[in-house]
């Protein structure tokens, strides 16, 4: 693993914190597995199980950065079971592993200056760094086994559909809009707000 590899996802969280690592361990763990190269297009899919609305959820953009799976690019679903856990799957033959993250560390990372400030309700880029690089470095620095739990290679059979692309601007506000989200409303091409859809 290289550290360059985890300081630049570190870069791109845009704080330094332990689920991050975690997501990046985990991402990179999947592609290792599956031998396979970080997405650079939609050659992979993954299914990050963070949920919404908890102080885990960073585990999402270590995932990202490490796989190269976006929710940008398309090629990333969020489920929402609140877990650590990450399944990568290969489109051109639906071969998958899945990820997740070990408690092992949960005592010791509850006990962090680091957490501790966090529960107090200081943002996390306010934390001294001293104190963020101690928790990167505990889950980085730890043996794989010991932190993440990682799956058989399985089959998950799955239709996938081709990136539709085109613009059409929209007859009522304006604005471009993707050819897949433009509705007919009587004879104009709008989009989804101006048309009154929810959908």
């Amino acid at each position: 693993m290289s550290r360059e590899i985890l300081m630049k996802a570190l870069e791109f969280h845009g704080h330094r914190c332990w689920a991050s690592v975690a997501g990046v361990r985990a991402g990179l763990a999947a592609l290792r597995v599956l031998n396979v190269k970080r997405s650079g297009g939609r050659q992979l899919h993954a299914f990050i199980e963070i949920g919404e609305d908890h102080g885990g959820m960073c585990f999402g953009d270590g995932v990202q950065y490490a796989t190269g799976c976006t929710l940008g690019k398309g090629n990333m679903d969020k489920t929402p079971y609140g877990k650590l856990a990450v399944t990568v799957i290969e489109r051109a033959t639906n071969r998958a592993v899945r990820v997740s993250y070990k408690p092992t560390l949960a005592k010791r990372i509850a006990e962090s200056p680091f957490m501790v400030k966090r529960g107090q309700g200081i943002e996390p880029d306010q934390i001294p760094e001293a104190e963020q690089m101690e928790l990167v470095d505990l889950v980085w620095n730890a043996p794989e086994a010991d932190v993440l739990s990682i799956g058989e290679v399985f089959q998950l059979e799955r239709d996938w559909f081709p990136e539709l692309m085109g613009w059409v601007t929209c007859d009522a506000c304006h604005e471009l809009t993707a050819r897949a989200y433009v509705r007919v409303l009587g004879d104009k091409h709008v989009c989804i707000p101006c048309s009154g859809y929810e959908r």
